[in-house]
C-alpha cells in the first residue's frame, strides 16, 4: 500500500508546477490499484480536494445582547489565537447606529468586543437588519520573520513527494507553498517551530468529513502558523492553548482526510487580510538527508 502511495506521490512530484493535473485511478483484475496521468480505458478521474477546513463557528461567535435601549452586537473569540473579524449590516430599517461601512477589528485570544449598538428610531416598532460576520484566524499586521524550520518528524530519511506549486493539489492560496513528505503511518511528528497550539483535530478516521484529516495548528510569535495535516487518529498529544517548543512531540503521521497515501502535509500560513494564505519557508536541512533523530528544543 505504501509502495503504491509513494508511486502516486512520485507521479505528482514529477508532473510539474504550472497548473492542475488530472490524475486517473483504476483497479485491475487482481485488485491492484494504479494511479496515472493517462486516460486509460476503465480509469476514473481521481478527485483530490486538499482544502483545509477548520470549523470556527463554535469559537468565533456574533452575539446579540438585547436591552432597554435596543440591541448590542458583540463578537466573542474563544480561540487561543487572535482573529480578524468584519461585521457588516444591511437592510437596516428603523435602526439608528447601523454602520454604513463594514467594521473590521482584530480580537485578541479569548476576548470579546462590542462592535455596534442599534436603537429603534421609533420605539413602538421593531428594528429590522441583517448582520453578516466574516472572520479569519490570525492577525494580519505582523510581518513574518526569516526562520529556518526544523524537520517536523523523527526518523527517515523520507522523500518529498509534492512541493510548492505542485500541480496536483498545491496550487490554491492556502496550500501553494505546502510540502508533502511520504512516510510510514505512525512516524513521530514534532514541532518544527515553537509557539502556541491553537487548533487540533484528533478523532477523524480514514477520509472522514474533513479533507485535512487530523491536524495540529501552531501559532508562532511572528503571527505565522505551522499546520501539520493527515495525522493518525487519536495520536495528537498536545491541547489547544498549550505552549510548545521546537522538537515537542505533537502526534504521529497518518493517512486521514483527503490523503493520497501515508504522508505528512506541512504548511506555513498567515492571515493576509480576512484570508489565510500559505507562505514560502525553508527547512534547516534537506528533506531527504540523514535521519532526523534529535532536535534541540527551543523557540
Amino acid at each position: 500500500m505504501l509502495g503504491r502511495s509513494i508511486f502516486l506521490c512520485g507521479l505528482l512530484a514529477a508532473s510539474g508546477t504550472a497548473s492542475a493535473v488530472t490524475i486517473y485511478k483504476y483497479t485491475d483484475a487482481n485488485g491492484v490499484v494504479t494511479y496515472t496521468d493517462k486516460a486509460v480505458a476503465g480509469a476514473a478521474v481521481f478527485v483530490f480536494r486538499d482544502r483545509m477546513v477548520e470549523h470556527l463557528e463554535q469559537q468565533v461567535k456574533l452575539e446579540t445582547k438585547k436591552h432597554a435601549g435596543g440591541e448590542t452586537l458583540q463578537v466573542r473569540n474563544d480561540l487561543y489565537a487572535p482573529v480578524e473579524v468584519e461585521l457588516s449590516i444591511t437592510g437596516a430599517q428603523n435602526a439608528i447606529g447601523a454602520p454604513e461601512q463594514p467594521i473590521r477589528w482584530v480580537l485578541p485570544p479569548r476576548s470579546a468586543i462590542r462592535l455596534a449598538t442599534l436603537t429603534p428610531r421609533d420605539p413602538g416598532k421593531a428594528m429590522q437588519y441583517k448582520p453578516k460576520l466574516r472572520y479569519a484566524l490570525g492577525d494580519p499586521r505582523p510581518q513574518p520573520l526569516a526562520y529556518r524550520y526544523a524537520l517536523p518528524w523523527v526518523g527517515g530519511p523520507f522523500r518529498l513527494t509534492q512541493g510548492a506549486n505542485g500541480r496536483y493539489s498545491h496550487f490554491t492560496p492556502k496550500g501553494r507553498y505546502a510540502m508533502d513528505i511520504a512516510m510510514p503511518e505512525g512516524t513521530p511528528i514534532i514541532a518544527a517551530r515553537g509557539g502556541t497550539v491553537v487548533k487540533i483535530e484528533n478523532s477523524q478516521s480514514g477520509r472522514g468529513k474533513n479533507p485535512s484529516g487530523n491536524f495540529v495548528r501552531i501559532l508562532h510569535d511572528d503571527g505565522t502558523m505551522g499546520v501539520y495535516l493527515h495525522l493518525m487518529r487519536g495520536s495528537v498529544l498536545v491541547h489547544e492553548g498549550q505552549r510548545v517548543a521546537t522538537g515537542t512531540s505533537l502526534a504521529r503521521s497518518g493517512n486521514t482526510g483527503n490523503s493520497s497515501g501515508p504522508h505528512l502535509h506541512f504548511v506555513v500560513q498567515r492571515n493576509v487580510g480576512l484570508a489565510l494564505e500559505s507562505i514560502p519557508y525553508d527547512f534547516s536541512q534537506p528533506v531527504d538527508t540523514l535521519p532526523n533523530f534529535a532536535v534541540v528544543k527551543g523557540n
